[in-house]
This record gives C-alpha cells, structure tokens and sequence, in this order.
C-alpha cells in the first residue's frame, strides 16, 4: 500500500536516487548500445528488472491477481518504456544529442500542462512556471550547440518522435499517479517493465534488429552497462521514481529532467575527462536554481 504521509528522509533519498543514477545512465547506455542494439537492451534490460522486481514482491507477500491492475501497468509501460524511452533512442538516429536533450528538458512544462488539462486538474503557480523557465534556460546553456550542426536541416520524423516521446513520458507518469492499484511499489515497478519489456521487444523484432545480431559480438563493456542499467537505472531508480509518482508532486518530480542532464555532464568530466566551461558552472547554477524554486512550493491542498 502506499503510504500517505512519507518521510522527509525517504524523499529526500528517493530524488536522490533519480536525480543521480538517471543522470549516469547516459554514460551506461552509450557503453550498452555499441555491441547491442537498442531496442533489444532496453527489452533484456527491463525484461530482467521487472522480472527480479515481480519475484521479490511476490517473495515479500504481494499478488498480482486484480486483472485491472495488469492493464494499468501494461498501459504505463507502453507510454513510459516503448514511446517515451524507446522514442528517444529511435529519434537520435535522426536528429542530434543536443536537439534530443533540450527536447527532454520540457517534460516538466508537458507534465504541468498535462496536470492542469486533466479533469480536476489545478493551474501551474507563478513559481512553478518560474522554475519550468529557469530550468529550461539552464538546460540549453548545458548543451553543446556546436552538436547541433549548424546549417543541417533538422529531420522532421525525428524532432516530432522527440515531442511525442516527452509528452507520452508526461502522460504515463501522470496516469500512473491518478490511477490507483493496491500493490506494493516494487510490484508495480515490475509489473510496468515487464508490459514495457514486451512492446521493446515487439519493436526490437519489427526493426529487424535481430537479423545478423551475433550475441558473440557483445563487448564485456556492454555487459557491464547493460547490468548496471537493469540493476541501479531500473531496480534501484525507476523504483524510486514510481514511489515519488505519488509521495511527491508532478511539478517537483519533473525536476529530474533538468538535474539528469548536469549529472551526465559532471561524469562526463569526472569519467572520460570531457572539459567543464563556465558556460557549464552557470548553467548548473540556474538548473539548481530552478529546482529550488519548484521544490520551495508548497503543494496546494484540495
């Protein structure tokens, strides 16, 4: 059952979770997808996950008998893994890094239009909106422009797969917080990547990913990626991203969209020696800056 009143020290770990593993997560899937193909890492990846996930809750005393509740993890997953993750990695193939990331960088605008929208739904505050601002500008600041490749036409296929791929990503983590199932966290988690293991795979097939794949060819640096991915990127952090879905506020969870891409840049630096820039420190300032401004807000009550 969830909890109604959770800690301040358990929210506090559980951003924490997601605003740094899904940060180095950018590094781990570059590793992954040299020797593996997309769309078939992220099936095996969640494929796995879900599958430790569902037998842990099940060994802790959970059930997965309510039909219902299969149906909104099938219909989280689907917007969550296929659409929103699986259409990022299927744009890039089109379009630039820095196009995608700055794309990536509106979840938190999407999913407070999403919230107000939404029958019942309440009006985004003035700090809120403030912050969706701040970060963003932070956001473009952090991207290197020169990726950008200046004088390319941007494919439209492929910017449009990247607005799609955020506002399913918006959608999905807005159902998933209205909608109510009576498991336990991790038997959700579980349940959700197992339905996004299944529509990964249906596309890793369709793509013909599979034709002339040699498992020989993996690389031991793929493996290791794709074994962090599925241990700390989806057990540990989306774990701790669906239990923030309902302890924490749409606007607040959406932060992770600005702090992920700094992370990767620190790791970036700290790991493969890329150079920081004081374009870089004051962009971090203003995404730091902006998460203190949405996180500052008080949720409105009723």
């Amino acid at each position: 059952m969830w909890e109604r009143r959770p800690s301040r020290a358990k929210v506090i770990v559980a951003f924490a979770a997601v605003y740094l593993i899904w940060g180095s997560t950018y590094l781990a899937i570059r590793y992954a997808i040299e020797t593996i193909p997309p769309f078939l890492m992220a099936a095996v990846r969640f494929l796995t996950a879900g599958s430790l996930l569902c037998l842990w809750a099940r060994l802790s005393g959970s059930t997965t008998r309510k039909e219902e509740s299969w149906a909104a993890a099938l219909i989280v997953g689907f917007l969550l893994f296929l659409v929103g993750n699986g259409g990022v990695v299927l744009a890039e193939q089109w379009v630039p890094s820095g196009l995608a990331a700055l794309t990536v960088s509106t979840t938190p605008f999407w999913i407070a239009m999403l919230e107000w929208a939404a029958p019942g739904g309440k009006r985004p505050g003035v700090q809120v909106v403030l912050g969706i601002l701040i970060g963003f500008c932070g956001v473009t600041l952090l991207v290197d422009f020169d990726d950008l490749r200046p004088g390319a036409a941007v494919d439209a296929k492929g910017a449009g797969l990247l607005l799609l791929s955020s506002l399913s990503w918006s959608a999905g983590s807005l159902y998933a917080r209205r909608v109510h199932i009576s498991l336990s966290p991790i038997m959700v988690s579980g349940m959700q990547m197992l339905g996004g293991s299944m529509f990964l795979t249906a596309a890793s097939w369709i793509a013909g990913e599979l034709r002339g794949f040699n498992p020989e060819s993996i690389s031991m640096f793929s493996l290791l990626a794709l074994g962090y991915l599925t241990i700390f990127g989806s057990i540990v952090a989306f774990t701790a991203y669906s239990w923030l879905v309902k302890a924490s506020t749409p606007s607040r969870l959406a932060t992770y969209a600005y702090v992920n891409p700094a992370v990767a840049v620190f790791l970036g630096w700290a790991v493969a020696g890329e150079p920081i820039t004081p374009r870089t420190l004051f962009a971090m300032a203003l995404i730091v800056t902006a998460v203190m401004v949405i996180t500052i807000t008080k949720p409105k009550m009723g």
